[in-house]
């Protein structure tokens, strides 16, 4: 790498972790304010308050990561124009094109870190914050997640009146179906989830017999009934939670379970595939701010260019979540949803570079 393509990544460096400080700054700030309403109730104190907006910083980076990187981008490469670093660059021999890469590639080695975190840290040290504070205020993971589910498993519905902690249910009924006919419903009052069976406690088990000229219902009762299903525990964590709270590879599992069971999944492939074309709208984004930088600043000041290349690249953004909503109502395809919009736009984009560099 040569000495100009370092000095570059360290100036967009810079500017994106000062806009990364910030911004957290700022949301700890009014979440800070928010959780002061309920310093006081139980054991929650002001430390407690702190830990949980400190714990919930890493999912705000991963979340709030394509406008933060877009404006460490645009104000590093802004501060190089108006400083006329960029001129001596292009002076020296760095064409629009070598230049604008040099950023891009900066821009996807931060943002993959912040994915990183995102994927790895954010999910446990949220649970953990959300788990303090419960604990803090006096609640426990009972009392948030008492609401109960039905879940389609192959050909069998499950219904659990209520959901204790993800591993102990109440009130929960099988129903087995064979050949589009019931065949067997099994009732217990609790039973334990081991991320791989349901071990039911004094379950009543009623057979239905359609063979003879009438139905003959049978009833058996065990002490133990143990029913081998194919969710696992992420799936039924994931029941609690918005699509976009969940990992990545928690949304691929859940996706392919409800397409093995023929149920709709288009709200979490919206979800995922808005995620792993991220990177691809990031650059979309930054292309876009790029073209405002280069321009002629003889109309124009360069603050103002800024301001209009953030702004577009942020509505820009916008637009790309709008288009991937909509695939759910006019059913779209997600992923040409989700990634057709900022290919379109990169096209655009490098082309106008382009002319812009031959020009110049």
């Amino acid at each position: 790498m040569k000495i100009r393509d370092r000095y570059i990544a360290k100036t967009l460096l810079t500017y994106t972790i000062v806009v990364l400080v910030v911004w957290l700054s700022i949301y700890s700030f009014f979440n800070f304010l928010t959780e002061l309403n309920s310093v006081g109730q139980g054991a929650y104190t002001i430390l407690s308050a702190f830990k949980y907006v400190l714990l919930h910083l890493p999912e705000v980076a991963y979340n709030q990561a394509s406008p933060i990187i877009l404006l460490g981008c645009v104000l590093g490469m802004g501060h190089l124009a108006t400083t006329s670093q960029l001129l001596i660059f292009r002076v020296s021999g760095d064409s629009i094109i070598r230049i604008t890469v040099t950023t891009l590639k900066n821009a996807l080695i931060f943002v993959l870190i912040i994915i990183a975190v995102g994927e790895f840290l954010a999910p446990t040290f949220s649970n953990f914050g959300e788990n303090s504070r419960s604990s803090a205020l006096g609640k426990n993971s009972a009392s948030i997640n008492q609401d109960g589910f039905w879940i389609r498993d192959g050909d069998n519905f499950i219904n659990v009146r209520k959901n204790i902690d993800g591993k102990l249910f109440s009130g929960i009924t099988v129903i087995e179906v064979n050949s589009s006919k019931i065949e067997r419903v099994s009732k217990s009052e609790n039973a334990i989830f081991d991320g791989n069976s349901l071990d039911m406690s004094d379950s009543e088990i009623f057979t239905i017999d359609d063979s003879g000229f009438f139905e003959n219902i049978s009833l058996k009762e065990r002490n133990s009934y143990n029913k081998i299903v194919s969710f696992d525990q992420d799936l039924i964590d994931s029941l609690e939670k918005e699509p976009k709270d969940l990992s990545t590879w928690t949304l691929i599992k859940k996706i392919k379970f409800l397409s093995e069971n023929k149920l709709r999944s288009g709200v979490f492939e919206v979800e995922l595939y808005s995620r792993l074309v991220k990177p691809v709208t990031l650059i979309a984004m930054i292309l876009l701010a790029m073209l405002f930088i280069f321009g002629s600043t003889r109309d124009v000041s360069l603050g103002r260019k800024i301001f209009f290349g953030v702004a577009l690249g942020l509505s820009f953004e916008m637009l790309s979540r709008i288009a991937s909503s909509m695939a759910l109502s006019l059913n779209f395809n997600p992923l040409i949803s989700a990634i057709l919009p900022p290919l379109v736009f990169i096209f655009i984009s490098i082309i106008l570079l382009i002319q812009k560099s031959m020009r110049s």
